[in-house]
This record gives structure tokens, C-alpha cells and sequence, in this order.
């Protein structure tokens, strides 16, 4: 490849190698992009996060009520589009390209499949249309660390990460008919705002032990409730998260016992890695155009910094990169997939391609490390705070390795 066929690849930006979009698909990402380069451009993302909800509620209600992105992936009966994963991770693809904040991983990618896998009759019945029209938001909260919940960078049934005997994590036991929970969940994305949480707690004692999905209603967040829930400041304001403290917090059991809740935990996870991966394809893809732009417009020695030989084998090798991570996560996203560790692999590329998309970015923009505000450091802090809540990008690869026998016996 010579100088010039290296610039033309790295200038043809985010145009895909996978498989082509059908017709519908190709709708949703032209109606999706227009309302994001409408409503969350820097400076309105900047604003968004800065409201008491972390995000627009009137874009949401765009996104959720107008598109039908919020039931994308629901069954028409609860008021859901029916749609598969591949057009829920063409959407998230959207919002990641845009860095767009949003309920959506939260409630769409993370909550709702589990609502609709083990939730009671009358509990989908109750909760999915809302989640679906995006009148009701909600939250995964997990007292352990995220990624090991999901069983994405480890087996969440072989670590007591939700608490363990009479102690740690988040604890719930059985009064009045009811359930209550005592314990602190930290880094719940979504966690200050959302109507609605799924708490992951232990229960059972050592006797029984086990861990259990509760449901917590927190809209109006009345005192007798007894939770408590503080924003914190997060490396991606556009990726909230707050630390939620349960004291004899009333809550209500998701679905019956007993519950496979680990291997829904998983499968969950599994899925939710592509959408992840989704979305931070989406930021690399749009960190390289810009990046294009940029060394196209810039001049240096009289001459456009683009046309410097170096520079075109760096956006090439960028351009390469990302191509591969699209062509991975579509393929993770489309039905019956590759195999269940086509998703945690496709996150782990990803996140890779994004943060080396990002720090080129940085570099090739001049090597704006001291004006943090600046919006190529917008893509690098996405791409840590990703690693720091679902990776890092090692351990995505080591379970996968492990899962498939790749090293040896297959995990379970």
C-alpha cells in the first residue's frame, strides 16, 4: 500500500466492512444520526449532564416515544418494536458516535432483559410497556464490581461479589411479607436518576446462600424508603453513576425461586458486551473523522499535516483497527450468533481500537494534553471509563479464553 492509497483508506472515515444494512436498519441510523447532530452536539451534551438527571429528558423522550429506541429490542406485546440485537447495537452505535448521554444502555441494554427473563407475569406486565414507551427508567444495581456481575471478566458464580453469610455487599431477608435490603451499591451507571432498580443482593444467610434480583421503586425517592442515592463525579460525565445506600430499604422479589439469577446475570452480560461494543465503535469511528478532518485542514511547512507520509500510515493503521471492531460486533449482533463469547471478545477489540482511536486523536490534534476540556478528550474518557466499568480489555479476553477451553478445560 503506498502513501496515497493510505490516505484514501483512512479518509473514507467510518464506511463499513460488515455485511450491508437492510433497508430498515439503514432508516434507523439516518433517523437516529439527524436528531443526535440536532440535539447532542458538544455543547448540548455538555448541558445535558450538567441537569439533575444527567442526561435530556426531551431528547429521551425523542428517542424513546418518537423512534421506539427504548423497546427497540422488545416484544411487540409489551409494547416493544420486536426487533433484534442488530438493530438495538445500530442505535447504540448512533449514541456512542455522538457520545450522546441517555438511559439507554442502563435501561434498554442492562435492566430490561431481565425483567423480561424472570420477571413475573404480572411484573413484565406492569413494567415492560413503560420501560418500552421510555415513561420509566431503570438501573442495574450491583454491590460487587459490574463486570464480574455480568460474568464478563470472571465466573459471578464462583466469587461472592454480591456479599456473602450475614455480611457485605448488599444483604436481604424476608419481613412482613415482604423483602428488605441493607447493604451499598457503588458505580450504578444511571443510579441517581433511574425510576426504577434491579438490586443484585445476597440472601439466605449461610444456610441458604444465594443471590437474588430485587425490585426497588425509587420514583419520587420518598424518605420511608430508606434509599439513598449520591451522584458521583465520573471520569465521562456522559456515563453517570452513583453510589446507592439501601437502610431496611422495602423491596420486591424479581420473579420466583427458585432462579437461575447468575446465568441470567450472564447471558445478559454477554449480550450487553455487544451493544457496548457498539457504542464505542460508533466513538472510534467518529474520533477518526474528526481526526481526518483535522490533519486535512491543519497546515505545517506549508502543506497539509495529512499529507505527511507518517501521518497517513498512522490514520490507516487507525482505520484498519476500527474496520475490524465494526466487523466483529456486527457479526456478535446478528441472530443465531457466532458463539456466546462473540460478544465479550467484539467489547474487548473495541475498547482497544477505541482507546488507541482516542490517544492518536490527542496526538494528531497537537498534543492537546493540557486543555482537557477539548473534544478529542471527550473519546479518551470515554474509552477509560468503559475499561474501568466492563474491563479491562485483558480480562475480557482471559474469560472468553477460559470459557472456550483455549488454554485448556472449558469453564463453566
Amino acid at each position: 500500500m503506498d502513501a496515497a492509497d493510505s490516505t484514501a483508506l483512512a479518509a473514507a472515515g467510518t464506511a463499513s466492512l460488515a455485511a450491508p444494512l437492510t433497508e430498515e436498519q439503514r432508516e434507523i441510523r439516518r433517523t437516529l444520526r439527524d436528531l443526535l447532530a440536532e440535539r447532542a452536539g458538544p455543547r448540548e451534551n455538555r448541558a445535558a449532564t450538567a441537569t439533575p438527571q444527567g442526561y435530556d429528558p426531551e431528547l429521551w423522550a425523542r428517542m424513546s416515544g418518537t423512534l421506539g429506541l427504548a423497546g427497540l429490542a422488545l416484544p411487540e406485546e409489551y409494547g416493544g418494536v420486536g426487533c433484534g440485537p442488530a438493530e438495538l447495537a445500530l442505535a447504540c452505535e448512533e449514541t456512542g458516535r455522538a457520545l450522546a448521554p441517555s438511559p439507554l444502555l442502563a435501561t434498554s441494554v442492562l435492566a430490561a432483559p431481565l425483567l423480561a427473563a424472570l420477571g413475573t407475569p404480572d411484573q413484565r406486565a406492569a413494567l415492560l410497556p413503560r420501560l418500552a414507551d421510555g415513561s420509566l427508567t431503570c438501573a442495574l444495581a450491583v454491590p460487587g464490581p459490574l463486570a464480574l456481575a455480568l460474568g464478563l471478566t470472571g465466573d459471578n458464580a464462583a466469587e461472592a461479589w454480591s456479599g456473602g453469610g450475614r455480611a457485605g455487599g448488599v444483604q436481604a431477608h424476608a419481613a412482613d411479607g415482604g423483602w428488605r435490603l441493607y447493604g451499598e451499591a457503588p458505580q450504578v451507571v444511571d443510579g441517581h436518576s433511574a425510576g426504577l432498580l434491579l438490586v443484585a443482593a445476597h440472601a439466605g444467610g449461610f444456610a441458604r446462600s444465594r443471590t437474588l434480583l430485587f425490585l426497588v421503586h425509587a420514583e419520587g425517592d420518598d424518605p420511608s424508603t430508606a434509599l439513598v442515592r449520591t451522584r458521583q463525579p465520573t471520569l465521562d460525565l456522559t456515563r453517570t453513576q452513583a453510589t446507592v445506600q439501601f437502610r431496611d430499604t422495602r423491596a420486591e422479589l424479581l420473579g420466583g425461586e427458585p432462579a437461575d439469577v447468575l446465568g441470567a446475570l450472564a447471558t445478559t452480560g454477554r449480550a450487553a458486551a455487544v451493544m457496548l461494543a457498539a457504542e464505542a465503535v460508533g466513538a472510534a469511528g467518529e474520533a477518526l473523522d474528526r481526526t481526518v478532518a483535522h490533519v486535512g485542514a491543519r497546515e505545517q511547512f506549508g502543506r497539509p499535516v495529512g499529507s505527511f507520509q507518517a501521518v497517513k500510515h498512522r490514520l490507516a493503521d487507525l482505520y484498519v483497527q476500527v474496520e475490524a471492531a465494526r466487523a466483529l460486533t456486527h457479526c456478535a449482533a446478528r441472530e443465531p450468533g457466532p458463539g456466546p463469547e462473540s460478544g465479550p471478545l467484539a467489547l474487548a477489540h473495541a475498547l482497544e481500537a477505541l482507546r488507541t482511536t482516542a490517544g492518536e486523536s490527542i496526538q494528531l490534534h497537537g498534543g492537546i494534553g493540557f486543555t482537557w476540556e477539548h473534544e478529542a478528550h471527550l473519546f479518551f474518557k470515554r474509552a477509560a471509563s468503559d475499561e474501568l466499568l466492563f474491563g479491562p480489555v485483558r480480562r475480557l479476553r482471559a474469560r472468553a479464553a477460559e470459557r472456550t477451553g483455549l488454554f485448556g478445560e472449558v469453564a463453566a
